[in-house]
């Protein structure tokens, strides 16, 4: 029986995967520790042999790790606890990374030309070679195949779980909005005003906060099933219900924002080089950062995913036609 931390319990995304718990109805597994929700697990994250003793005494075979999607600090001395229970234990561990679709696009030295499928087998090597026009952001990007690596030095199985630009209220009880959405507004806030920071109307993938929690929850119940889905090399996974235009969201946002006031008109302006500062400054960030926070062009595409929950999906069908003996019919 698998032992399960979720790291970051209180955050958007960890909050609701929580808060769906147990509507879920997920495999059995022995112990679900995490900082809220759960049997409590309270420990420093900077402490690496404090970290590693409670995941080996505790017998933890499943780490969601939701804190850090920039670098690999901390994932390394986790794994490697893993692998000692592994070893200790013999049962199969495994390791989820939380990313971001940040990581799949041009800034992150990604092709953009066409799009790139969460299953395109050449992803680790792409990413492991990356290099983009930002140097901090090739750090981001090479933190996936350091994962990768680390885990498979020690018999973990790992996945590199990517949101996108996530909406919808969240359900934990820390915090209830997605990053980069208040980052349009903290923009708006310092320009008084909503502008679109590309050229042309590029395109980025989007999921609500309950579809994104879906998914983490159907990765979980895999693995407690004991199946064998994408892991490794070929377990990126990118949450995800399709794309939609910067355009859309700068209009939707343009609107509620000046009818409370927050920006002085509800167009969308292009941003000139006064905006840009103003909207840095909203940020905290330096002028040429901020079209790395809200916009750019992704074309990270989400298919892995479908192919879990569709596999879910015609398991429960068929378990309801056999339990109603049920026939197609017209409502």
């Amino acid at each position: 029986m698998h032992n399960i931390l979720i790291t970051s319990a209180s955050g958007y995304l960890g909050g609701t995967v929580l808060a769906r718990w147990q509507s879920a109805n997920l495999p059995s597994y022995s112990h679900l520790y995490a900082l809220y929700g759960a049997e409590p697990l309270v420990a420093n994250i900077n402490n690496q042999a404090e970290i590693a003793s409670k995941i080996i005494d505790l017998n933890i075979t499943v780490i969601y790790f939701l804190i850090d999607a920039y670098t690999a600090k901390h994932q390394s001395n986790m794994i490697q606890a893993l692998g000692q229970v592994k070893a200790k234990t013999g049962q199969d561990v495994h390791f989820l990374h939380t990313t971001g679709a940040k990581q799949f696009i041009r800034h992150a030295g990604m092709p953009t030309n066409e799009p790139l499928f969460d299953t395109n087998p050449h992803l680790y090597d792409l990413q492991k070679n990356a290099k983009g026009p930002h140097a901090f952001f090739n750090e981001f990007v090479h933190a996936h195949a350091i994962i990768i690596d680390e885990a498979e030095r020690h018999s973990v199985r790992s996945y590199i779980f990517a949101p996108c630009l996530v909406y919808g209220r969240g359900e934990g009880f820390g915090n209830k909005t997605s990053i980069q959405d208040v980052s349009i507004v903290q923009a708006a806030q310092g320009a008084r005003r909503v502008c679109a920071v590309d050229s042309n109307n590029q395109t980025w993938p989007v999921c609500h906060v309950i579809d994104t929690a879906t998914l983490y929850l159907q990765i979980l119940r895999k693995i407690l099933s004991g199946e064998d889905i994408g892991h490794g090399k070929n377990g990126y996974y990118l949450a995800s219900s399709g794309p939609i235009t910067w355009n859309e969201v700068y209009k939707a946002f343009a609107k509620a924002l000046y009818k409370r006031k927050v920006v002085d008109d509800d167009d969308v302006h292009q941003v000139d080089e006064e905006s840009r500062v103003k909207m840095a400054e909203g940020l905290g960030v330096k002028p040429q950062e901020i079209q790395v926070l809200m916009g750019g062009k992704c074309l990270y595409t989400a298919k892995r995913g479908y192919e879990i929950v569709a596999d879910q999906e015609v398991e429960l069908i068929l378990e309801g036609l056999e339990n109603n003996k049920g026939k197609a019919s017209i409502r």
